[in-house]
């Protein structure tokens, strides 16, 4: 599949600085360990039909040498993967754990819709960055005209930090579908979020149940 034109990655905002501002006089705020830019483009068949979420993950300089270490991979003199070295990622990355969660969440008119495991996976640098991009094939293409079509992009503990930069596409045949980014903005009264910030301490990683979703940023489908 070839790639859309992607928007420049935006640094990512920290959540932990602009949650521990918001919250002064709170005792927590919480504290990612990894942070990925990207998105999620859709996937549609004749008829407006989803099948499939394409997921981009771009990982933060930090976590692009870490990564790119641990698998034992070097970058050339013009900092890309050479090709044995671009399968090698390809292979070690998609050792997927058994609780990886996706990071794209799919809900259609509110119920959450289950995608299968990821698939088609490929890597690239840019712009000194390991992106990688998957499928998330759904088990029974769903009509989505004139029903409300959401992802949310988190991973649910918080170890990793996702957020929108990309502009979402669809992919197939001519639609009436549009789509758009929301980013997550802090509420003080989500009474939900503020008492699962206050139950972390300033200096440990999120373990609060589903803590991804409350500081999510989400994409909307809409097709006419």
């Amino acid at each position: 599949m070839t790639g859309p034109t992607r928007l420049t990655p935006r640094a990512h905002p920290t959540l932990t600085a602009a949650l521990t501002a918001l919250l002064a006089g709170s005792t927590a705020a919480a504290h990612p360990h990894v942070f990925i830019d990207g998105g999620v483009d859709f996937i549609l068949g004749p008829g407006q039909v989803l099948e499939a979420l394409e997921v981009t993950w771009r990982y933060d300089e930090f976590e692009t040498l870490y990564t790119l270490a641990s698998f034992g991979v070097s970058l050339d003199a013009a900092g890309e993967l050479a090709d044995q070295d671009r399968q090698r990622v390809i292979f070690e990355h998609s050792n997927w754990p058994d609780d990886f969660d996706g990071s794209a969440h799919l809900s259609i008119d509110g119920i959450a819709v289950p995608t299968q495991w990821p698939s088609d996976l490929d890597a690239r640098m840019v712009d000194g960055r390991l992106e990688v991009s998957f499928l998330r094939r759904l088990s029974d293409p769903t009509p989505v005209t004139r029903r409300d079509v959401e992802v949310g992009f988190y991973e649910s503990t918080y170890f990793f930090a996702f957020s929108v930069t990309d502009t979402p596409l669809t992919h197939g045949p001519a639609s009436t579908c549009a789509t758009r980014a929301i980013p997550f903005r802090f509420d003080p009264d989500d009474t939900e979020l503020v008492a699962a910030l206050e139950r972390l301490a300033l200096d440990e990683t999120p373990e609060v149940q589903g803590f991804g979703a409350l500081v999510a940023d989400r994409i909307e489908l809409r097709c006419d």
